[in-house]
């Protein structure tokens, strides 16, 4: 499938087709091959592709009629020009010429209205999941690739959770943060807030300067049009938070960001970059806002799943034979976190059921929390092959063979991942360091950026 498919690709998109997630030539010429690739998600996902087909051949055959009309248009025109004026044969092409123009409009927003269909239909189908990916029907079917380190044993018999040993430790203050925005909202104190800023430059500095990435700071509101790129809209309309100001002149509607991966992305959005640009690596640490939609009763206790947290994303632009290689390297970016802080996790192969929408294939890397006795996600590393560089039409041009003609741009792939997510990373320093007395032990590779060993009641 991976070679046909980049052959589909590589063509120059024509700008109607720039917000799909597939192209629509290869989904109708390969309807069979995709509706087998889309059923290994679920069959939920290859319902529409009857119908996808079916809106393309009536798209067709509506641009047909239209250009037979806008001939018989034209020598309409040329009949009326020689014919004398103010005689009937005059009048009658004059007569035929309106006909026709009425006919082109409809026909035009007969067309139009095919299309704003395809389009609602292709922005709603996922991605093709990667032949690796294993198959599954949910999470339950996820593959453990490795697991690093051992269980911590200096917990104690019974660990407490975080909002216990924050709260004890006067570091977290959920209920000041209840009274000022609500649930899902947590307060950092004290060594709370240092812990987290240590956190942050640390993952900042080991991404930078051990593995290449640019650190950026980008915007918090972004277009509903860089979201769409990225596969958040429409698909996750529900789980995002969003703003909207009425201007002097014109409406402001702008979303909060829910993963600075959609910035990341759209840096280089409408962009054809040169082959030797390649690979980009960005990293960025933002504030992150979702509202959970669907998530009631689950992991609501504590910082785990809040409408806002702090997050280090991890991005790379690369050429598609590139991309399998990126996932690993990127993985283990993410993954060099927990070991340099000496927690203890394990890596997870998603299935085809658990997949995100936009991903290919992705590694889940889990890491364990004493206080749930559970492994909780903290990063999600993903190829989304060509999904998002369809979208925000990011392309690159291959250097050409000396003496050889311009290569026409072709799409490149875009990964992402966590690394990591700083609350869920401050959860587990604080779950697998906590010691009997309720103090917590610093990882040792964290200690010159938090300024001591132990955080403990004052």
């Amino acid at each position: 499938m991976q070679p046909r498919r980049a052959a589909a690709v590589e063509r120059l998109c024509h700008p109607w087709y720039r917000a799909d997630m597939l192209d629509l030539r290869f989904v109708v010429d390969n309807l069979d091959e995709v509706r087998k690739a889309l059923g290994r998600r679920g069959p939920q996902h290859t319902v529409l592709l009857d119908q996808v087909a079916d809106l393309r051949g009536r798209r067709s055959s509506g641009i047909q009629a239209r250009d037979a009309k806008i001939q018989a248009q034209k020598g309409a025109n040329e009949a009326m020009a020689k014919a004398p004026k103010s005689t009937p044969e005059f009048a009658q092409k004059r007569d035929e010429l309106k006909v026709l123009s009425a006919e082109i409009k409809r026909l035009e927003g007969d067309v139009a209205a095919i299309e704003a269909q395809i389009e609602e239909i292709l922005l709603g189908l996922p991605n093709l999941p990667d032949p690796t990916t294993p198959d599954g029907k949910g999470e339950q079917d996820n593959q453990v690739l490795r697991v690093w380190g051992e269980r911590p044993t200096a917990v104690g018999d019974k660990p407490r959770d975080h909002v216990d040993l924050g709260t004890a430790l006067g570091i977290i203050d959920f209920e000041r943060a209840g009274r000022m925005s609500g649930a899902r909202f947590g307060v950092l104190v004290g060594d709370g807030a240092r812990l987290e800023r240590a956190l942050t430059q640390f993952m900042l500095d080991l991404h930078t300067r051990e593995h290449g990435y640019v650190e950026v700071e980008p915007p918090v509101l972004v277009k509903g049009e860089s979201l769409r790129n990225t596969g958040q809209l429409p698909k996750f309309e529900a789980d995002l938070f969003k703003t909207e100001k009425q201007g002097a002149d014109r409406a402001y509607d702008l979303y909060l960001s829910p993963t600075s991966e959609v910035q990341l992305v759209n840096m280089h959005a409408g962009e054809i970059l040169d082959e030797a640009q390649l690979p980009i690596r960005y990293t960025a640490r933002t504030e992150c806002f979702r509202s959970e939609a669907g998530s009631y009763g689950k992991d609501t206790r504590g910082l785990i799943r809040n409408h806002q947290f702090g997050k280090v994303e991890l991005v790379q632009l690369v050429a598609p034979e590139e991309s399998e290689r990126a996932h690993e390297a990127l993985t283990g970016h993410a993954e060099r976190v927990l070991q340099k802080l000496g927690l203890h996790h394990r890596v997870v192969a998603l299935c085809t059921a658990d997949l995100g929408f936009g991903a290919r294939k992705t590694y889940d890397l889990e890491v364990w929390l004493p206080g749930q006795s559970a492994y909780r996600e903290i990063s999600s590393c993903s190829n989304m092959g060509d999904f998002q560089a369809r979208r925000a039409q990011i392309r690159y041009r291959k250097a050409p063979a000396q003496g050889g003609a311009k290569e026409k741009p072709r799409l490149l792939h875009t990964l992402n991942g966590s690394g990591l997510a700083v609350g869920r990373t401050l959860v587990a320093v604080l779950e697998q360091g906590q010691r009997p007395d309720g103090s917590v032990v610093i990882p040792e590779a964290l200690r010159p950026y938090f300024g001591k060993d132990v955080i403990a009641k004052r």
